[in-house]
């Protein structure tokens, strides 16, 4: 279905809408609500809400920058929360999905019960890092609208974060191939400048002050993310870090089963300190 939200419309898919336990997902860059379907066949028994952020999937692609930012893009969630009655949610993210979730929760955390963080980051510490990442960003965002997506997707789906998954079957592959090249040149490009790591503020700091239960989710395969969820479990005074074998980057992808399994267990999770 389709939510107006702050004048874009915003692509919302929901399973389960008779249940009372509601699980929202955010999925990464180049992602859409198609990437949680394997996921939510594990998940019967709660309400599943897949929202398809700015500049992705069936949600509207602007061409005005100042949609694309990650304030709006909370703000947007936000109305989208509003609108469908959801409080007290599990919230989960996945990569940029899974800052944007750190971003809203940071921000209106009497919203949260849960948060549920895989493979994701509160972005860089320092403006020289933020800055390096910005120029590297609007390189890639403009490569992506010269040379088109398909371009885009044989260079992107073959960059060290995303090994482990040419060891998955063939149709699942395919199926994330697709995922990919539905998505729009401007769309991408736009997301990259307005909410890429280095365009967003560093959250680093704010870890210590967020009181929300926050489950931590990383393949041992993907060791940049794994330090990482290591290093915020530190600085978040209600966290658990769960390690999934043998995948990388995209534990939903890769091992689902085991991914449910986790966010079932994380519901419940209490939090402790350290």
């Amino acid at each position: 279905m389709i939510v107006q939200a702050r004048g874009i419309n915003v692509n919302v898919q929901v399973w389960n809408d008779h249940l009372a336990e509601t699980i929202v997902l955010l999925h990464g860059f180049t992602g859409t609500v198609r990437t949680w379907e394997k996921t939510v066949s594990y998940l019967s028994d709660c309400r599943l809400v897949a929202i398809d952020l700015v500049g992705h999937g069936l949600t509207d692609i602007p061409k005005d920058l100042s949609h694309y930012t990650m304030e709006e893009q909370i703000d947007i969630l936000e109305d989208v929360f509003h609108q469908l009655d959801l409080n007290q949610v599990i919230l989960i993210g996945y990569s940029l999905g899974g800052r944007v979730a750190l971003s809203y929760t940071a921000k209106y955390p009497e919203r949260i019960r849960q948060l549920i963080l895989e493979s994701a980051s509160p972005g860089l510490k320092t403006e020289e890092e933020r800055k390096a990442r910005r120029k590297a960003d609007e390189e890639l965002a403009k490569k992506i609208e010269q040379n088109g997506i398909q371009s885009f997707v044989q260079k992107w789906e073959n960059i060290p974060l995303f090994q482990s998954q040419k060891d998955l079957p063939s149709a699942v592959q395919q199926s994330v191939r697709e995922e990919r090249l539905s998505q729009s040149e401007i769309g991408l490009a736009n997301s990259l400048r307005g909410m890429g790591t280095g365009a967003q503020k560093s959250l680093w700091d704010q870890l210590y002050g967020l009181n929300t239960p926050v489950t931590l989710i990383t393949g041992t395969l993907d060791e940049k993310f794994c330090n990482i969820a290591q290093e915020m479990k530190m600085r978040l005074p209600f966290s658990q870090h769960r390690l999934v074998e043998n995948v990388g980057h995209a534990i939903h992808v890769e091992n689902p089963k085991q991914f449910a399994t986790i966010v079932k267990d994380a519901i419940d999770f209490k939090g402790t300190t350290g």
